[in-house]
């Protein structure tokens, strides 16, 4: 036990610290015990957190302090300082807490606060019971918050996927580099849907919905009913249609099968093809690289991410890889794919004996439009992420929802969107009408270089660069109409939570 203290850094909270070392908005870290904590002065008060975010272990004492929140510098989860509550994903799971007292000049850290429990709920303003079809982000955090809210219902989250809920995100990034272990995956361990009766049934494909029913048809014919349903079906790979497509060594990343397919190949693999430039094709091509693997990437745009980023984001994530052996083939498409070898429309010939595409997806819509519910460019939802049918909730990569920000009705292929959409749906099944407002964020990573963004523009009529992307510190800023859309960053987190908070206020205003 005393090995263990002595590696913590930072007073230790329990022996006091003098009430000058905490300034008003600001935080000390420390430890209590062996648990790394932080110390928090806002608004006069004094309180005491666990010190690293629940997802993936940023440092808090990094973030950034707004009120009784605090924000996470690297993936923008946000917990209350006051109860620990993981209040927006990704994080999901609370921080500790501690008692605080004052003594002679001093703060004391004293023992651990009590976890919230869950809240009594009316029964009779509930769905007799609640479906989640789809196993993704919004499924997961949705099946989450219900018993998180107190709901005593059944749960039943019906999901395609082979496996219980994973964290999709690190399949492109750190797990196919083979630098996170296989168990830090799955975001639960199966123990935890029993313990909180979430009954998950993988591969459980849903093939029929009957709103008037209130029944799902499964593909072997089993039926199920609901009280409140949630469509969190996702999106499905677009593939490739040239010839040669189908043949075994051609892969692409969606699910945890697909990264298992890639990985088992990797072995015999020396040179791979990625045809795409976007986030996923880059992602795995940094992953295949950090294993070793000769990597060519293969795309129609001038600039990788330049539809999305801009052009100086473009070159600058193209100059990265490049310095990493990257070799790019920009203005090209693949023509055909043989077992040594893929073939492009310009006629060269690229050696692989891996090809992994990511040329986009496509919004798993089929089950909402058979239905009879409202699809335009995915399925349509009011701000509450209400269908047009009544008990019928969308959240994820499916739902067009309308942006308070924009005014316009936009749909976002992103991990934590989708995430929150989750949280915001299941919390309105429970009657709670709270109305969806999350600022869409998203990051990439790419080596050792991280691209955080907030907001949304799908368009922009200029864009403002601060910093010098080429030595990897800049802030982006993306306008139309002389409103700011959104803002990309790269080694400027505090500037990026800055922005998304910048957001949040305009809407609040609005």
């Amino acid at each position: 036990m005393a090995e263990q203290s002595s590696s913590q850094t930072g007073p230790d909270f329990t022996e006091g610290v003098p009430l000058g070392d905490v300034v008003d908005g600001g935080m000390v870290a420390g430890h209590v015990g062996d648990e790394p904590a932080l110390l928090v002065r806002q608004g006069g008060e004094l309180f005491a957190v666990g010190a690293l975010c629940t997802h993936y272990g940023a440092p808090l004492g990094s973030g950034l302090l707004v009120n009784d929140t605090i924000r996470c510098p690297w993936h923008h989860a946000c917990f209350n300082i006051r109860t620990g509550q993981a209040l927006r994903p990704p994080a999901l799971n609370d921080l500790k807490c501690w008692l605080v007292e004052r003594r002679n000049g001093r703060a004391f850290v004293r023992e651990a606060l009590p976890t919230a429990r869950p809240p009594k709920l009316a029964d009779a303003d509930l769905p007799e019971s609640v479906v989640i079809v789809g196993g993704g982000a919004a499924g997961y955090a949705a099946a989450q918050t219900l018993r998180r809210g107190g709901y005593q219902g059944p749960v039943t989250l019906l999901s395609a996927d082979l496996a219980l809920p994973y964290d999709r995100p690190n399949l492109s990034k750190d797990y196919l580099a083979g630098t996170a272990q296989p168990e830090w995956i799955p975001l639960q361990s199966p123990e935890f849907y029993e313990d909180h009766r979430i009954d998950v049934r993988c591969e459980s494909r849903v093939i029929k919905l009957d709103p008037a029913q209130r029944a799902l048809t499964l593909s072997d014919d089993s039926r199920v009913t609901y009280g409140a349903l949630l469509l969190a079906t996702g999106a499905e790979p677009i593939r490739l249609s040239v010839p040669g497509a189908t043949l075994p060594h051609v892969n692409v990343l969606r699910t945890l099968a697909d990264c298992s397919a890639v990985i088992d190949r990797i072995g015999a693999a020396h040179r791979c093809v990625v045809v795409g430039a976007s986030f996923i094709g880059l992602e795995v091509a940094a992953s295949l690289r950090a294993r070793g693997l000769e990597v060519q990437v293969v795309a129609p745009e001038a600039r990788p991410m330049e539809r999305i980023l801009g052009a100086a984001l473009g070159d600058m994530v193209r100059a990265l890889h490049e310095s990493h052996g990257v070799v790019f083939h920009l203005g090209a498409t693949v023509a055909q794919i043989e077992p040594d070898r893929v073939q492009l429309s310009s006629g060269r010939e690229l050696a692989a004996d891996l090809v992994v595409t990511g040329i986009g997806v496509r919004p798993e819509v089929t089950l909402a439009k058979e239905a009879g519910l409202t699809v335009d460019r995915g399925v349509v939802v009011d701000g509450f992420l209400r269908t047009n049918v009544p008990n019928i909730y969308a959240a994820g990569d499916i739902a067009r929802w309308p942006d308070q920000r924009t005014g316009d009705h936009i749909r976002v292929e992103h991990w934590v969107v989708a995430e929150r959409q989750g949280v915001v749906a299941a919390r309105n099944i429970l009657g709670q009408r709270e109305r969806f407002v999350a600022v869409p964020f998203f990051w990439s990573q790419h080596y050792d270089t991280r691209i955080n963004y907030v907001g949304h523009a799908e368009q922009w009529d200029r864009l403002e660069i601060d910093g010098d992307p080429a030595a990897h510190d800049c802030a982006v800023t993306y306008w139309r109409n002389n409103k700011r859309l959104a803002v990309a960053t790269v080694g400027r987190d505090l500037d990026s939570l800055r922005a998304e908070v910048a957001f949040e206020q305009e809407v609040l205003l609005e």
